[in-house]
């Protein structure tokens, strides 16, 4: 089984490189065509990635052994799909995607009262073009994403310099633990603040709940945080749903007063309702559930 996350992405600049030369030159169509072999070399020499799948898709979904196997390249696929559609929304193909926009009232809402909010995600279809969506519905720079910004350096780089820089602004997450109070001084200045809440570096604090059946561990921090303070929290996700079709969800939660695990569980049965809808795009590679079954 794959080692819990180690807090980076995988791939090499090359790879992408070979892939914005295609997007850029011969279109996306054939970016997609020459997936198909970078998805077969990952079925066989990425076992760690394998692995996790196919306990998501057996243990989790309860597929039959040959529908996991399938499933885990359909599910390789539609993520390698995603990266490409990141690099080509924000390299200036924008246009060439359409987009939907579910409960997106709620984030506006929260941006014409200026009382501050929390937005929680997942690994769950394509968060990473969020902050293009964010960029149409916020032009007052009032939205801030929580990031680690681990992605491998030499990546980060090259992605930088070919591709357009959004107005979302970002808060790092620190080991002195500062972005706790940037998080604090966007929320009084009535910005919102997007957490993902599906992955955690070893060592941090962490609270346990069921998903899909067997117990996992979360980040206690989004939770923890959006439960102490007064402000409502939207559980938000962008899913893939045609080749050049996004769909953005927005919920609100019941947020109970200090009560951390409540809104836990609360956001664990969100995931499973989209999994429900979306069950190729969960892009969590590595050990996500304890040995534990919960009844």
């Amino acid at each position: 089984m794959a080692k819990k996350w180690e807090g980076k992405s995988k791939g090499t600049v090359l790879g992408y490189k070979i892939f914005v030369f295609f997007i850029k030159t011969l279109g996306l169509s054939f970016a997609y065509f020459i997936l198909n072999f970078v998805v077969v070399y990952y079925f066989f020499f990425s076992r760690e990635g394998r692995t996790s799948s196919y306990d998501y898709f057996k243990n989790h979904l309860k597929y039959s052994t040959l529908k996991s196997t399938i499933s885990i390249l359909k599910n390789t696929y539609v993520f390698g799909q995603t990266i490409i559609d990141k690099v080509a929304i924000s390299s200036g193909l924008r246009n060439k995607f359409t987009y939907e926009f579910d409960g997106v009232e709620e984030i506006n809402n929260l941006l014409k009262e200026k009382q501050g909010g929390i937005l929680i995600s997942a690994h769950v279809g394509n968060f990473e073009i969020a902050d293009f969506f964010f960029d149409e519905i916020d032009h007052n720079s009032q939205i801030h994403l929580v990031t680690t910004d681990s992605e491998h350096e030499q990546i980060k780089e090259y992605l930088e310099s070919v591709t357009r820089k959004s107005k979302i602004k970002f808060i790092l997450v620190n080991e002195d633990l500062s972005h706790i109070f940037e998080i604090k001084t966007a929320l009084d200045q009535g910005g919102l603040v997007c957490f993902t809440g599906d992955r955690y570096f070893e060592g941090n604090k962490t609270l346990t709940e069921k998903l899909l059946g067997n117990e996992a561990e979360f980040p206690a921090g989004p939770f923890l945080m959006a439960s102490r303070l007064n402000v409502p929290v939207l559980f938000v996700y962008v899913m893939k749903e045609t080749k050049k079709h996004y769909h953005l969800y927005a919920r609100k939660a019941k947020v109970e007063n200090r009560n951390a695990q409540a809104l836990l569980k609360e956001y664990t049965e969100s995931i499973e309702w989209m999994l429900g809808k979306y069950p190729l795009q969960w892009f969590n590679y590595f050990k996500f559930w304890n040995s534990k079954k919960v009844e």
